[in-house]
């Protein structure tokens, strides 16, 4: 499974898109066609060591989280980007021993088999960032109004505050983020915390972002593939999907 995905194979669902169910809002984007800034913000809020990790995990790491696990403990650590991505493909929303014992095999059989540049492009794609809404092409849109090469610093942290809880996050009708009056206290504290403390903070001790970006083999910028910004992958207009989404919301 995983060697379909380092052909540069794409599936349209994946098993956690099935599980919300219909209407996805959805469309793929080359990494091409993604803001570096929005890879380094992605990299060091969700796994500074994806590209220079040997395996999926560092094993200590996992060793204290399966104790943890089991005595009913927090989490101390938090899931890989290798692993959270074969949970969203293949996998259920579940924490059971046995549903984190295979995306432990799955995400360590990925690591050894898809580049890292290539499992970022895949976790940005297929990653949560709202209800039934996947993918930074469709976030982009949806939040923001603007492709994902175009996405500022600020947006890039923003958007990796949505992450932990994206069923809760909602489009402000104004565009952005909504923050204000009612919004979930979680949601508040992880969009501001991730835009103006821990995505900051994180890429500078990377070395600021294309320190970040290198170390999973990118030394261009978004920039450097403008003349293929008419390709399907390039996410250069609004998806219709994206647009019925925020015309129901409108009415």
């Amino acid at each position: 499974m995983a060697f379909m995905f380092s052909m540069g194979i794409t599936v349209p669902r994946t098993a956690y898109m099935l599980e919300a169910g219909e209407p996805v809002i959805y469309q793929f984007v080359s990494i091409n066609h993604i803001n570096r800034r929005l890879l380094a913000a992605t990299i060091a809020h969700e796994d500074e060591q994806l590209g220079t990790r040997s395996g999926a995990f560092d094993l200590g790491e996992f060793q204290a989280r399966a104790q943890a696990y089991f005595r009913g403990q927090p989490d101390p650590s938090g899931s890989t980007i290798p692993q959270q991505l074969v949970k969203n493909i293949f996998l259920w929303d579940d924490q059971s021993a046995v549903r984190k014992g295979i995306e432990a095999v799955l995400a360590t059989q990925f690591s050894y088999t898809v580049s890292p540049q290539r499992t970022l492009e895949l976790y940005l794609n297929y990653a949560q960032f709202g209800p039934r809404l996947y993918g930074v092409c469709a976030a982009s849109w949806y939040y923001f109004g603007t492709p994902p090469w175009n996405m500022s610093d600020y947006q890039s942290a923003q958007l990796m505050g949505v992450l932990p809880l994206p069923d809760l996050v909602r489009r402000d009708p104004h565009g952005g983020i909504y923050l204000g009056e009612g919004v979930h206290p979680a949601v508040w504290d992880l969009v501001n915390g991730a835009a103006n403390v821990w995505v900051p903070r994180q890429i500078a001790g990377l070395g600021g972002w294309q320190a970040a970006v290198a170390t999973v083999g990118i030394t261009d910028t978004a920039e450097s593939h403008a003349d293929g910004r008419g390709d399907s992958d390039a996410c250069s207009t609004m998806p219709q999907s994206v647009k019925d989404r925020i015309q129901s919301r409108a009415g």
